[in-house]
């Protein structure tokens, strides 16, 4: 008789937890979103700690509260925000790979530090795939578990993996914001449609994250970047995350992971991909200083995050 397969089930979701992997390629030019995790990183990180395939599905636990049931005796692995993680009342560390036995609670008190939190499973998360991903893009219920957010009572049956898990751990490459962050940007494609001086006013304010955010975008609230009177809209093009779009009312969007495939308003900047993981850890209130960066600097930048996920030694 073979081994029941491996599994977890949710007894408290928290305030958001969802089931992410690498996100929906390769299906944009129909509309479809890529969704996938906000910090791709720690996403990364907490796979390879457990030497699952980089895009292996894991949970997405959004500003902490999530308590999980083992069904069997299985390996995992917590990354991203800094928040109190305990295995039946005992601290977990994070930052590498532990063994749970079958009956225990996996427990994430709320975020102190950052605001997504990650846990690998080795094997990786075993729901269906739906176009090619398991990521959860709630807005059009795709992937994931029923394409929503998880529930008290959902079980997720995980993957078997072909290898032993050796336990150890690495630090986080990921400056985790205290407050806020200062995101590095490359000059957007459509500075010239916004009024004079708009690109001045974007690197010399601070604006804050509105509690209007989510995961498709981050409205937020400073200086205003101004269109000319006479701007006109745009015909609608491809949208990338990290994405700085601009609509008539001058106040930024920065598209996220849940973003539409495209959009009509002009985009002033655009956030380094090495940057993407801190901007995916920022919550409504927080604050973002955004830094003027050459590309040379943003290729520097995103090899530099590879080495060090490189470095770690699954």
């Amino acid at each position: 008789m073979s081994a029941p397969l491996p599994y977890v089930e949710i007894r408290k979701p928290g305030w958001l937890t969802t089931v992410q992997d690498g996100g929906r390629w390769g299906f944009q030019d129909r509309g479809v979103p890529v969704s996938g995790p906000m910090d791709w990183w720690s996403h990364r990180l907490s796979n390879r700690l457990l030497g699952n395939a980089p895009e292996a599905a894991t949970l997405e636990v959004t500003l902490g509260g999530l308590d999980l049931e083992f069904g069997t005796d299985v390996w995992f692995a917590v990354t991203g925000a800094e928040c109190p993680w305990t295995i039946d009342g005992r601290p977990v560390g994070m930052f590498g790979a532990t063994r749970a036995r079958a009956g225990s609670i996996l427990r994430s008190g709320m975020r102190s530090r950052g605001a997504r939190g990650y846990v690998a499973f080795a094997g990786g998360i075993d729901v269906p795939r739906v176009l090619g991903s398991r990521a959860t893009h709630t807005l059009s219920h795709l992937g994931g578990l029923e394409g929503r957010a998880l529930r008290a009572g959902d079980r997720l049956t995980l993957g078997r993996l072909d290898r032993d898990v050796r336990p150890h751990r690495a630090p986080s490459a990921v400056p985790l914001p205290v407050g806020g962050a200062r995101l590095r940007v490359l000059k957007g494609p459509h500075v010239g449609h916004l009024s004079a001086g708009a690109l001045d006013t974007l690197h010399g304010s601070r604006y804050t994250l509105s509690p209007r955010s989510d995961r498709m975008g981050y409205r937020l609230d400073g200086a205003a970047l101004a269109w000319p009177p006479d701007g006109i809209d745009l015909v609608s093009g491809a949208a990338v995350v990290g994405a700085l779009q601009v609509p008539r009312s001058g106040a930024p969007i920065l598209l996220m992971a849940d973003r539409a495939t495209t959009g009509g308003y002009p985009i002033a900047a655009v956030v380094i991909s090495a940057d993407l993981p801190q901007a995916g850890q920022l919550a409504p209130g927080d604050w973002i200083e955004f830094v003027s960066c050459t590309r040379p600097e943003a290729v520097a930048a995103l090899r530099q995050c590879e080495e060090a996920l490189a470095r770690v030694d699954a």
